[in-house]
């Protein structure tokens, strides 16, 4: 069998292409490391909600924080989802609030629609890279972060993790001390 050679040259070609933009994608570090931003202030942000509202992390300083960056093709973010739901719930009169950044490029239309399905009861925002970075990157959906009642990031979590994990960082970043933020 005879292979056009203008076709293996346009695929050599293709496959380099990708060699070389894989490449300078590794070399780039984002700003922060996950593991330099434990103990550390968390990248405030300022992006907007599925209501039309601006919401930043700022808004929630006196609470503890669960932000978790999901998308809505993510199926172990569908797992956790109603996990967060429940918590939220169960956890707000303690000072807990969820915050999910949806990192995926479907519309904002089309977010809240899933949101709604899922019965989200927290605040979704529509995530940008720059904020991703800003937290280390993020290498793997869902990526979750759990923030102290003063700002500052207790733990990361990359991928899914069973409910009592998440239940447990929760507890932890309400053991943390500050005001609880009336919102």
């Amino acid at each position: 069998m005879k292979r056009d050679p203008i076709v293996l040259l346009v695929v050599a070609v293709v496959i380099s292409l990708m060699l070389v933009f894989g490449i300078q994608k590794t070399r780039h570090r984002p700003q922060h490391s996950g593991e330099k931003l434990e103990g550390q202030p968390a990248p405030d942000f300022s992006l907007s909600a599925l209501d039309g509202k601006t919401l930043k992390l700022s808004d929630f300083h006196g609470k503890a924080v669960l932000l978790n960056f999901w998308a809505t093709w993510c199926e172990p973010c569908k797992v956790e989802m109603p996990w967060f739901v429940d918590l939220q719930a169960k956890y707000r009169p303690q000072g807990l609030q969820v915050l999910g950044v949806a990192m995926d490029d479907a519309s904002p239309k089309e977010i809240s629609e899933f949101a709604k399905k899922m019965g989200v009861n927290y605040p979704i925002v529509i995530g940008k890279e720059a904020v991703g970075d800003e937290y280390g990157g993020i290498p793997y959906l869902p990526s979750t972060f759990y923030i102290s009642r003063d700002g500052k990031v207790l733990e990361r979590r990359f991928g899914l993790v069973s409910r009592s994990e998440i239940e447990a960082d929760i507890q932890k970043a309400l053991a943390t001390p500050g005001q609880v933020a009336q919102k």
